[in-house]
């Protein structure tokens, strides 16, 4: 089923068409985590009338883009031209979604991409410190695998897999939304608001301290810790809450984070929050990267930032300033054509209907500390924890960890 969408927007001189279709690498079945990135990629390798070289250049003949994308909950692959030339491309999006060519020879060279992707990917202690992470957070859930799989299932993936796996995507819903009314797609103005059925989900409060931490031995200079838990899916009214710690966690350089490792210890490399949107429970995680001298001093400070967020509200000043911040950041998110319809058509696939820019702003003024509080507590209460450094800096972190949590 393909449900199409128009977005009456201010008009441009392009136009963009992006198909989301539900289910990504929370498709992948066991044994095969990264057979949907492969899938994807394959797809925009040739489909009827052109193989991998004249669909590249038919393309590029226009000045067009062409680009996909796999996420943990569905698949993104959107086209755009300047309008004269919409018409002429706009057709490749259906061809490529139902008639695909997936030559065995293209196959091969996406496998063998994926798999040296994969490889480079574990040069990166970041990387492999938040693989640690989202596997103790979230087990054998979906969610706790990398998009691209593992180096072991793509390694063993056949091309009769992933024909296979195009026969279940082929029954996947789609939704295609565009600012082109040459769709003759439903506008989206027009949408019915339709209430939120929230289902919250078990979370893993049962979990023995033991059972919530994990750490690699990096061998360098530099230790990265991370920390934080699931939470709750994008329908859910705890969402937007969030989204204003997220804000006032890590915001700009007035954000509690900034202001206590950086400007008053001087202390971290990077750090941040990260809290994407995601159809079930999302992660929330504090990241931060420090030298390995400071290392046990920065987990010190983020222990007693943690145990007050789940101790004292916000004061008004800083919920305030919170609140101002994240209605800009969706702002500055409106000024890409692409991220607005890439984000409006996610939110359809998820059930949820997009809201007009002064609602969103008039839940976000409702929101209080007390609702932030009463979150804090349900969700972070026992925070998972993952190191990468040295095997002695990091034991002496998950001493105190479970002095503290």
């Amino acid at each position: 089923m393909l449900e199409r969408y128009f977005l009456n927007i201010k008009k441009r001189n392009f136009s963009t068409a992006s198909i989301w279709i539900k289910g990504g690498s929370d498709a992948d079945s066991v044994g095969k985590k990264g057979i949907n990135k492969i899938l994807s990629s394959l797809l925009t390798r040739g489909c009827e009338g052109f193989n991998n070289f004249t669909l590249s250049e038919y393309i590029e003949s226009y000045g067009a883009e062409l680009n996909q994308e796999v996420f943990e909950d569905g698949i993104s692959i959107s086209i755009k031209s300047l309008n004269e030339h919409f018409s002429k491309l706009f057709p490749l999006l259906d061809l490529i979604i139902n008639k695909p060519t997936l030559l065995e020879r293209e196959f091969e060279k996406v496998k063998k991409s994926s798999i040296d992707f994969l490889k480079k990917d574990k040069e990166n202690p970041f990387n492999i410190c938040f693989e640690k992470w989202r596997r103790i957070v979230y087990s054998n859930h979906p969610y706790a695998f990398n998009t691209n799989g593992n180096e072991n299932d793509v390694s063993k993936i056949t091309y009769e897999d992933v024909l296979l796996e195009f026969k279940n995507f082929k029954s996947r819903d789609k939704y295609l939304i565009s600012n082109n009314s040459e769709i003759d797609g439903v506008s989206i103005e027009k949408l019915d608001k339709k209430p939120l059925v929230e289902k919250f989900r078990p979370l893993n409060h049962d979990l023995s301290p033991n059972n919530r931490f994990d750490f690699n031995n990096n061998n360098s200079n530099q230790t990265i810790i991370m920390f934080g838990n699931q939470t709750c899916s994008r329908k859910s009214s705890e969402y937007l809450p969030l989204k204003v710690l997220e804000s006032y966690l890590s915001y700009g350089m007035s954000a509690a984070l900034f202001k206590l490792f950086r400007e008053k210890n001087g202390i971290t490399y990077d750090l941040g929050v990260y809290y994407p949107v995601r159809r079930r429970n999302a992660p929330f995680l504090v990241y931060l990267s420090v030298s390995n001298k400071k290392a046990l001093f920065a987990f010190e400070l983020l222990s007693t930032l943690w145990k007050d967020l789940l101790l004292n509200p916000l004061i008004d000043n800083e919920i305030l300033l919170a609140k101002e911040k994240l209605k800009g950041s969706f702002l500055l998110g409106n000024q890409s054509l692409d991220e607005i319809l890439q984000r409006k058509i996610q939110l359809i696939s998820y059930g949820v209907t997009p809201i007009s820019e002064s609602d969103l702003n008039s839940k976000i003024d409702e929101i209080s500390s007390l609702d932030i509080l009463k979150l804090t507590n349900k969700y972070f209460s026992k925070p998972f924890l993952s190191i990468s450094g040295s095997k002695n800096i990091c034991l002496e972190i998950i001493k105190s960890w479970k002095q503290n949590f």
